[in-house]
């Protein structure tokens, strides 16, 4: 099946704020206890505990403070969203790790992931013109390099042939060229 966009409610607001309070208490947690929050699952919603791949982005003043995120869902969704924000404060290796001092100005954003989808070789060759920019994510892989671009990324990178080579760049490819061993893989999310 192919991804398409996330259904606006696929969360339902309550649901939504849950996770933020979850993120959020993940990071308070950090910076007191040095590991994220172990989140008591038997009290959420059905669809807060179905396992999930997420990403957690923190901004501060507009500018990217974090981001940490896995492609392959392992665990709850809860306990994702407060691994990732934990990770996002204290483990991305382009920042130092988060100061209480950030928290009144740090902006979180939680992206649930889509089941990657597999495109077919010739797709993989043709990137550009298999995206559907603004809604699709990507993940790209040739031997030991693998990068992925949010949906959000499109913001920054409209031209997917922009994307394409930022992406490859970012996986330690050249921007450009022909790798007859590249896969790719099209997701989506519901960021919020």
């Amino acid at each position: 099946m192919a991804p398409g966009p996330s259904p606006e409610a696929a969360y339902a607001p309550e649901e939504r704020a849950r996770l933020r309070d979850i993120a959020a208490a993940s990071i308070r947690h950090g910076l007191t206890q040095g590991a994220p929050l172990a989140v008591g699952l038997g009290t959420l919603p059905a669809k807060l505990r179905e396992p999930r791949a997420t990403f957690v982005t923190l901004e501060r003043s507009g500018r990217l403070r974090g981001c940490i995120g896995t492609l392959e869902a392992r665990r709850p969704l809860a306990q994702d969203v407060a691994d990732q924000a934990y990770a996002a404060a204290f483990r991305d290796p382009r920042f130092v790790p988060l100061e209480a001092g950030e928290l009144p100005d740090l902006e979180l954003k939680i992206s649930v992931l889509s089941p990657p989808e597999a495109l077919s070789a010739e797709a993989a060759r043709a990137l550009p013109d298999t995206l559907r920019p603004g809604i699709d994510g990507l993940i790209i892989e040739d031997g030991p390099h693998r990068a992925t671009f949010l949906p959000s990324v499109w913001a920054q990178l409209p031209d997917p042939q922009d994307f394409v080579a930022a992406l490859r760049q970012k996986a330690g490819l050249p921007p450009a060229g022909s790798n007859p061993n590249l896969r790719a893989f099209r997701y989506t999310t519901e960021e919020f």
